[in-house]
């Protein structure tokens, strides 16, 4: 096994920041000052802007959109289209300096066709339920479904 990444001839990596052995499939666009660790799965179909950070053995499947200010730690899986905003009063042509940080920590799991408000913190092994609607942080190991979610449990080891 090579230590490189592996980058599809149909994607456009510009970041020289991606890890070893981390994987980018077809039709994926990483802005220049991207940061991707190593051991990832960036699925097709996927765009990661500039001020966007990604742990290592993150999982990212397609569809989905990472947009400045997101930062996603170790062991996170992001499941099909889900959705980060990173505005909360976006307006044509009226561009922000500075977005707010949203962050997913270490060993999150978020499923497909989740919508993720801006400057939100989702805790360490959280489950985000597919199609919720996370208005909130949410708490390490909460399992949170619904619109807006809501905590209905807790993950056990």
């Amino acid at each position: 096994m090579t230590d490189q990444a592996t980058i599809h001839a149909l994607s456009d990596v510009q970041s020289t920041n991606v890890g070893a052995r981390t994987r980018v499939w077809q039709f994926v666009v990483i802005l220049p000052l991207a940061v991707i660790g190593e051991d990832c799965n960036i699925c097709s179909h996927c765009f990661i802007e500039n001020d966007v950070v990604v742990g290592d053995r993150v999982t990212v499947k397609s569809g989905v959109q990472l947009w400045d200010g997101v930062r996603l730690e170790d062991d996170v899986f992001v499941g099909p289209n889900v959705t980060f905003t990173n505005d909360r009063k976006p307006r044509s042509r009226a561009y922000r300096g500075t977005f707010p940080q949203t962050l997913v920590l270490r060993g999150a799991s978020i499923g497909g066709g989740a919508t993720i408000l801006p400057g939100l913190q989702i805790g360490e092994r959280a489950m985000v339920g597919a199609g919720a609607v996370v208005t909130k942080d949410v708490p390490a190991r909460a399992i949170v479904v619904g619109s807006p979610a809501k905590v209905i449990g807790y993950v056990d080891d």
